[in-house]
């Protein structure tokens, strides 16, 4: 058996997805690049006043977040969180746990975001009444999802407008 091992600083930033004012992000997919199987973890950092994904849900996906650097907000249902460096956050697969991290601080929000691998995943997106389906391998970039039984973009209907600290 093999070791695999990457060391994230020799590594390249990769833009995330971009939308209007609110929606920037880079990440270094760590796991994918240690040849990790049913465990993702991947390094994001996302400026002040955005965020890297709309608010969603996992049905088949667990993940967890750990704060590295920076603050924000964590949406979590109706709650509104501070988070900062330290602060580990469990979100298994479940309906009721719709979440978004939001950087509403002054400098880079920095964190690791881990993931376990699941053949099949539905994602619910409560803003805007979307549902993405995905199964293993996943595909790269970001699909489109069904709205009411119509095929829209990954990012029609979300709020453009950066972040605020309100959020």
């Amino acid at each position: 058996m093999s070791i695999h091992v990457v060391d994230s600083a020799a590594m390249n930033w990769a833009d995330g997805p971009a939308h209007g004012e609110r929606f920037a992000s880079r990440s270094k997919r760590l796991g994918a690049a240690a040849s990790g199987k049913r465990l993702g973890c991947s390094l994001w950092e996302v400026e002040p006043g955005k965020t890297a994904f709309p608010m969603h849900a996992h049905l088949g996906v667990e993940e967890a977040l750990y704060i590295l650097a920076g603050s924000g907000t964590l949406r979590l249902g109706e709650a509104r969180i501070r988070v900062g460096p330290g602060t580990y956050v469990a979100l298994p697969p479940s309906a009721d746990l719709p979440h978004q991290l939001l950087n509403t601080g002054t400098e880079p929000l920095r964190y690791l975001c881990l993931s376990a691998a699941s053949d099949l995943d539905v994602c619910l997106y409560p803003d805007t009444g979307k549902v993405l389906t995905s199964q293993a391998p996943w595909p790269d970039g970001y699909r489109t999802l069904t709205q009411q039984g119509e095929t829209t973009g990954y990012f029609d209907g979300e709020s453009e407008q950066p972040v605020r600290d309100d959020e």
